[in-house]
């Protein structure tokens, strides 16, 4: 069974950036797509970004467009995510996640439960 563990997460002034990384354990792992979510206490979690992991094309959520960058190096099994010009709304425990179903629409792979696996989480706080 694939294993996430998600990295890179700490403490970043407003304006900063930071650069998640979550690497895979399993040595076939091909999924669909790998995505990034969020999770500040108290509310839902929430779709950041996702990468197709064959074909590289990309899709953003709306609070992030612009300012984040997902990416992802297939020969090592690892998923980046580039965060740059932060502010505090960032502030959440950032997960990685895969899904492993072709499905026909972007706007799919934006809901959570559409993810098999998922990583334990990393931290991101951006101070003020």
């Amino acid at each position: 069974q694939v294993q996430l563990v998600e990295s890179g997460g700490g403490l970043v002034q407003a304006g900063g950036s930071l650069r998640l990384s979550c690497a895979a354990s399993e040595r076939t792992f091909s999924p669909a797509v790998l995505g990034w979510f969020r999770q500040a206490p108290g509310k839902e979690r929430e779709f950041v970004a996702y990468i197709r992991w064959n074909g590289g094309n990309t899709y953003y959520g709306d609070s992030v467009k612009g300012r984040f960058t997902i990416s992802r190096d297939n020969a090592k099994n690892m998923v980046f995510l580039q965060m740059n010009s932060l502010n505090p709304e960032d502030t959440a425990a950032y997960y990685c996640a895969a899904c492993p179903y072709y499905m026909s629409t972007s706007y799919g792979y934006t809901n959570p439960s559409k993810y098999n696996y998922w990583g334990q989480g990393t931290q991101v706080t951006v101070s003020s």
